[in-house]
C-alpha cells in the first residue's frame, strides 16, 4: 500500500498531472493535422496503427484497443480491406477465429505519416533552447513508463 501524501505534494502531483494531460492532448491534437495527408478517416487510421505497431489482432482485442464495440470494428476492418490497408486470416491458434494484419500498402501509409509526424515535432524541439532539449530527453522516456502502469 502506498503512502498518502502530504497535501502540498499531492497539489504538486495534481498540477504536474493537469499539464502533462493537457500538454499530451494539445501535441497529439496538433500532429494529427498531418494525418490529413493519408486521405482516411481518423478511426480507420487508428485502427491500422494498432495493427501496424501492435502486429496482428483479432477483431475483438482490436475493438477493445479501440474502445469501440465489434460491429464498429467489424465495418472499420472491412473498408480497411476494401481499400488494401488490411487482410484476414485464419487464427493458426483458433481455425473458427480470424486475425486482421497490416498489408504492406498498409505499413507505408503509416510509416509515411509516422515520418511526416516525426519530422514537424523533430522541428519543434531544434527550435527550443538546449536545456529544454534535454528535459524532453529525459521527460518522453518519463512519460513511456507512467503510460505503461
Amino acid at each position: 500500500m502506498t503512502k498518502a501524501l502530504p497535501p502540498t505534494d499531492a497539489k504538486r502531483m495534481h498540477e504536474i498531472a493537469e499539464k502533462l494531460h493537457s500538454g499530451a492532448l494539445r501535441l497529439l491534437r496538433r500532429l494529427r493535422k498531418f494525418d490529413s495527408e493519408a486521405q482516411i478517416s481518423a478511426p480507420k487510421l487508428s485502427a491500422l496503427s494498432v495493427l501496424v505497431f501492435g502486429g496482428p489482432q483479432g477483431l475483438n482485442d482490436l475493438a477493445g484497443a479501440e474502445q469501440v464495440r465489434a460491429p464498429t470494428m467489424s465495418r472499420l476492418v472491412a473498408e480497411l480491406e476494401a481499400d488494401g490497408l488490411v487482410r484476414k486470416t485464419t487464427d493458426a491458434a483458433d481455425r473458427r477465429g480470424i486475425k486482421i494484419a497490416a498489408t504492406a500498402k498498409g505499413q507505408a501509409l503509416m510509416e509515411r505519416g509516422r515520418a511526416r509526424r516525426l519530422q514537424h515535432l523533430t522541428a519543434a524541439i531544434a527550435a527550443l533552447p538546449a536545456d529544454e532539449r534535454k528535459a524532453l530527453a529525459i521527460a518522453g522516456p518519463l512519460m513511456l513508463k507512467i503510460a505503461s502502469q
